[in-house]
């Protein structure tokens, strides 16, 4: 149960839902986008998230997209992890959103809620980190496209009232060979240890990892090393290593030391997979 009140507003336009927000933020309120709405559910719970007003995104058509063409493949940050699955639009996508918490709650949780989540996995932006996507954002002076290296830096960078409405990627990336690997302590559901993913373009290997720092990244120094043919394979592994951001996760999922050595052998595998391609 959420321990405070809030208002509950529903939009049916991109300019209305940007307007609600400055006009309730104007009068002293403290408006929060909704999408899939776990976020505010499990950390409400807990006080780690207030709101006195919601303003659900859900009502808004370009929030909903899924539109293929030859060149580009275009997602409304409303769809569900479920609804992308299902759709299998990105395969690597679709494999690594099929691993984020269980089945029921992926029928909620949405592409843009993953990815602006305050709890740190946000696991569905690798495939978009590793393809150079380009992010479409509402803003009070209108609708702007941003390089998502341009905007994600350990989370996805916004301004105070604007909201991501769709993410665009190049058929280039979406068709090409991947490999999504999350690793757990144990079982089959719950936080991981790390999350990899890597896709392979014109010959060579590219790295995005969730769960190893307190936000997720593209491994830019890391692939030198992956796609480097004069090294063997202990020392792209080993150079990997000395190469990784910091700090690295020591919580109860596992210790620093123990994710380190995970993230080697996700790292051979990885390596073996793609080198197939």
């Amino acid at each position: 149960m959420i321990p405070y009140d809030f208002d509950y507003y529903r939009p049916n336009s991109i300019q209305e839902a940007l307007t609600m927000y400055q006009t309730l933020k104007h009068a002293g309120r403290k408006p929060m986008y909704f999408s899939g709405g776990t976020e505010i559910i499990t950390l409400g719970r807990v006080d780690w998230v207030y709101t006195d007003a919601v303003i659900d995104l859900k009502g808004i058509p370009e929030y909903h997209v899924l539109f293929k063409s030859e060149s580009r493949l275009i997602l409304g940050a409303g769809l569900s992890l479920v609804q992308i699955e299902e759709a299998n639009p990105f395969p690597l996508l679709s494999e690594t959103a099929s691993e984020i918490a269980d089945h029921t709650a992926r029928t909620k949780i949405t592409l843009g809620g993953n990815i602006c989540a305050q709890i740190f996995y946000r696991e569905a932006v690798l495939p978009f980190l590793l393809s150079d996507s380009l992010m479409v954002v509402a803003m009070h002076d209108g609708m702007k496209i941003f390089p998502i290296h341009e905007i994600f830096s350990k989370c996805l960078c916004l301004s105070e009232g604007d909201f991501l409405i769709q993410v665009s990627t190049d058929q280039k990336f979406v068709e090409a060979p991947s490999i999504s690997i999350k690793r757990r302590k144990q079982w089959n559901t719950g936080y991981p240890l790390l999350t990899a993913a890597a896709l392979k373009v014109d010959g060579a290997i590219r790295l995005a990892i969730s769960g190893l720092c307190p936000f997720p990244f593209r491994a830019f120094e890391i692939e030198e090393l992956l796609n480097n043919s004069d090294l063997s394979m202990e020392e792209k592994i080993n150079g990997a290593v000395e190469r990784l951001p910091s700090p690295i996760l020591n919580d109860v999922e596992g210790s620093a030391e123990y994710r380190i050595f995970v993230l080697k052998n996700t790292l051979i595998d990885i390596l073996q997979e793609l080198g197939k391609e």
